[in-house]
């Protein structure tokens, strides 16, 4: 955990969230600033700045990552959704931790 990570925070319990899934490797909870009726971050438990910080000892990370939001998708029923990924500033990333974006619409 980096002390002044706010999404190591949420992991480790010492800042609230709404918590909408979690494993071993990762938790999915919503965003504070959705720009949808479903907007999920799905953060890996371990922590990589962006995804140009993850090398290749973490392939099977950013693998399970994409899955985790298809089973979270999955379990909201969603017929269609998208996921996002902001790397770096330049990119509109505004935490430094890595996590993906899934927004859709709940029917």
């Amino acid at each position: 955990m980096h002390e002044d990570c706010v999404f190591c925070k949420i992991i480790a319990k010492e800042l609230p969230a709404d918590m909408e899934y979690e494993d071993e490797k990762f938790a999915v909870f919503k965003d504070i600033k959705p720009v949808a009726p479903l907007h999920l971050l799905c953060v890996p438990k371990k922590h990589i700045v962006s995804l140009s910080h993850a090398t290749e000892a973490d392939r099977g990370l950013l693998g399970d990552l994409l899955l985790t939001a298809q089973k979270v998708a999955s379990g909201k029923r969603l017929p269609g959704y998208k996921i996002a990924m902001n790397v770096n500033r330049e990119g509109g990333q505004v935490v430094d931790h890595m996590h993906l974006h899934l927004i859709g619409t709940i029917e």
